[in-house]
């Protein structure tokens, strides 16, 4: 139904097809950009973004939602890159930095929770978040999900880096008849059983630990009763050489020497064939 309704409100929609390298010398972890031409060449950019989750970074939100102004296959390229959460969160906050939206908007009226985006679960949330603080406003989605928002790695290195605040005490809530406290905005629209990884997170000698040791990292793996051999999965996986493939078998392979836990493979899975362990 989008295209009736930009149609009907006089709107243009863009193809981004060409892509255009930006130097970023004053970001912490990306000192360029291969951007989207139309969005270098944009007057302003409103950040609109789906209320969902996300296997690496827990939630994807306002910050993420900028990683689509990234052209083409450097996408791929991105994950391989900055392999894991906290590098590729950072990635993401530069990135914000440069493009500067002048406001965020998140659509939850009908968010997904689980697996995607294309074999997540809708859930209605029924509500829209705007904010000009996309780490405030991703902060909010935390709460009203239960998930403690300094475990969102684009939160905490967010406002590491000055992009915005994920602490409650700085956030100011406004609904059209007034502010309301970020307790009573849990308790009106909050879902305790939002589908969302809550647990702990890991110590920093974990996480050196996991980068020597694959074994103990979360990794992918494929239902083979429900895998229909389509290789969306393979086609998706941005590592070269591919982390998995076709080895005589209706499903793929995984090579876990080459896997880097991006889990693009389970987010692109149309059958939700691919769970992660």
């Amino acid at each position: 139904g989008m295209d009736q309704i930009l149609s009907e409100q006089g709107v243009q929609a863009v193809d981004f097809d060409r892509g255009v390298r930006v130097d970023f010398p004053q970001g912490r972890q990306a000192k360029e950009f291969v951007m989207a031409a139309e969005v270098e060449e944009s007057d302003a950019l409103i950040n609109v973004c789906k209320m969902k989750t996300h296997q690496l970074e827990r939630i994807t939100g306002a910050v993420k939602n900028l990683y689509g102004c990234i052209y083409g296959f450097h996408k791929a390229k991105g994950h391989t890159k900055y392999p894991d959460a906290h590098s590729f969160a950072r990635m993401l906050v530069d990135l914000n930095f440069h493009v500067k939206p002048r406001l965020h908007i998140m659509d939850g009226i009908m968010a997904m929770e689980g697996n995607g985006p294309g074999s997540g679960d809708p859930v209605p949330m029924n509500v829209i978040l705007m904010s000009q603080d996309p780490v405030a406003l991703d902060s909010v989605f935390s709460h009203l999900i239960y998930l403690k928002p300094q475990l969102v790695p684009t939160n905490d290195q967010g406002e590491k880096m000055g992009l915005g605040y994920w602490h409650p005490e700085r956030i100011c809530l406004l609904l059209p008849d007034g502010e309301i406290s970020m307790e009573e905005a849990v308790r009106r629209f909050g879902n305790p059983k939002f589908v969302v990884d809550r647990s702990p997170q890991k110590s920093d000698w974990w996480v050196w630990m996991a980068k020597f040791f694959h074994i103990f990292q979360k990794k992918p793996y494929i239902l083979e009763d429900k895998c229909i051999g389509c290789g969306i999965c393979v086609d998706s996986c941005p590592v070269e050489g591919k982390a998995l493939k076709f080895i005589g078998k209706k499903a793929p392979v995984y090579n876990y020497r080459k896997c880097i836990r991006c889990f693009c493979c389970q987010e692109m899975c149309p059958k939700k064939a691919i769970q992660v362990k």
